[in-house]
């Protein structure tokens, strides 16, 4: 993912992002050692020294992702340091909650981390792009991390666009989402709905309407494509119901009773129309048949 090294804002993001991301991937695996200390750059430190990252975007754990990860650690280690910074006494953890919590539930004693000296807005950034780079955020979660941009640093679209390399549009789009009800958030955090899904409810005005065009897709299992159908049609003007004349309605009348069967007349353009005489049997029409056959 491309990110902006020159970004500045309010005295900038001092390094740059691009230099907060040096050293934080190796090539090389890295075995997940009970040994304390420096190799090259890595520190073994204590899981219980680690803390979550209290600006984490993500909110959900997949719990079979996080048990399969656990079952390759016992097996093979750590391949890949947790990058942290130093927090009251501890050390805050800036990317790879998901590795730490693998690890200590794996009974691993220390794992391999990178030091980093960052302010809280350095933090919440890498935080963030970590994860988007991973992919690893549910487009909620995504969206409420960009507004967390926006209210704790006052971070442009525009400037957040630049930050994580998506569009500007993408970014605007994205935070629509939180203006969905609450519900249609849940079905999207549950992946119930794809950011697609949401994207294409945050179009319809009435809120009562949307939240039964998100049921009624999670029930049918929709794609996006026929959600975006379903309201489509439901926005069309629907065709008005043309009021009969008093004199077309009494000769309805007459008719039905003259002949004994319901009839209708349907007037159409240019002075046509049609004649519809209904029958519910054989006999019925049998009958009819010989009346009209007297006019």
């Amino acid at each position: 993912m491309p990110i902006d090294p020159n970004f500045r804002r309010g005295g900038g993001l001092g390094r740059g992002l691009e230099a907060l991301f040096e050293d934080s991937r190796i090539d090389e695996p890295v075995a997940a050692q009970e040994t304390e200390g420096q190799t090259g750059g890595v520190e073994y430190i204590p899981v219980t020294d680690l803390v979550p990252n209290s600006t984490q975007p993500r909110k959900q754990f997949d719990t079979d992702r996080l048990r399969a990860l656990e079952d390759s650690i016992r097996d093979h280690g750590v391949l890949q340091p947790i990058i942290v910074r130093p927090k009251n006494g501890q050390y805050e953890i800036v990317a790879g909650e998901r590795r730490w919590r693998a690890s200590r539930d794996a009974g691993l004693e220390t794992v391999p981390c990178i030091v980093r000296e960052l302010d809280d807005r350095e933090n919440m950034l890498m935080a963030l792009i970590e994860n988007m780079q991973r992919e690893d955020l549910n487009p909620v979660e995504e969206a409420e991390a960009f507004q967390e941009m926006t209210d704790a640093y006052g971070l442009t679209h525009e400037e957040i666009s630049k930050t994580v390399g998506r569009s500007r549009p993408y970014i605007t789009n994205s935070l629509r989402l939180l203006k969905l009800p609450e519900q249609i958030r849940d079905y999207v955090s549950g992946k119930l709905l794809s950011g697609g899904h949401a994207r294409a409810l945050a179009g319809v005005s009435d809120e009562e309407q949307m939240i039964r065009y998100a049921e009624k897709c999670v029930e049918k299992n929709m794609s996006v494509r026929e959600l975006e159908k379903m309201i489509r049609d439901a926005a069309k003007p629907k065709p008005e119901k043309k009021t009969k004349r008093e004199e077309i309605l009494a000769e309805e009348e007459r008719l039905t009773r003259s002949l004994g069967s319901k009839v209708g007349i349907r007037e159409g353009k240019n002075n046509k129309g049609k004649i519809e005489i209904s029958y519910a049997n054989q006999e019925e029409l049998q009958a009819l048949l010989e009346k009209l056959g007297r006019l």
